[in-house]
């Protein structure tokens, strides 16, 4: 029972944080948009800073957190490929975190240099590895 509580928990964990790095960018296209110091400029800055804080940053430490927990739970999954993969799809989405953090601290500098068009595409990247990630998990393919 134990197990399916910390599983429950790390779902819950991850659909509020793909939730943010669904919507960051997004906010980041629209932000770019908008002059710097702006009243418009600084409202996306309190909804980046918020998003990130708030939601994001927590919520990835409890996918982590509840994610290593199972590992714990089960180490026989060590040896199968399938979580090597997962292993290295969640740090290429911790790594794009690291990134939207990071562009969110240059907006609230007013220092972006990236067009919308990159916002978009970036949009697209963490999609790209929950797809993945989800295969990997329910497929099992190796």
């Amino acid at each position: 029972m134990l197990y399916d509580w910390i599983k429950a928990l790390h779902v819950i964990s991850i659909i509020a944080w793909m939730a943010g790095m669904l919507y960051l960018p997004r906010l980041f296209v629209y932000h770019c948009e908008t002059a710097p110091g702006s009243d418009s400029s600084e409202r996306f800055k309190v909804m980046e800073r918020r998003l990130m804080r708030a939601i994001m940053n927590p919520a990835m430490i409890a996918a982590f957190v509840f994610g290593i927990t199972l590992i714990a739970l089960n180490p026989g999954w060590m040896s199968q490929g399938w979580l090597h993969a997962k292993i290295l799809f969640v740090l290429g989405l911790a790594a794009v975190h690291g990134m939207m953090s990071r562009w969110r601290k240059d907006f609230e500098a007013d220092r972006n240099t990236h067009p919308q068009r990159f916002f978009r595409i970036m949009n697209e990247v963490p999609t790209l590895l929950m797809i993945g990630i989800v295969i990997l998990v329910v497929v099992k393919p190796f």
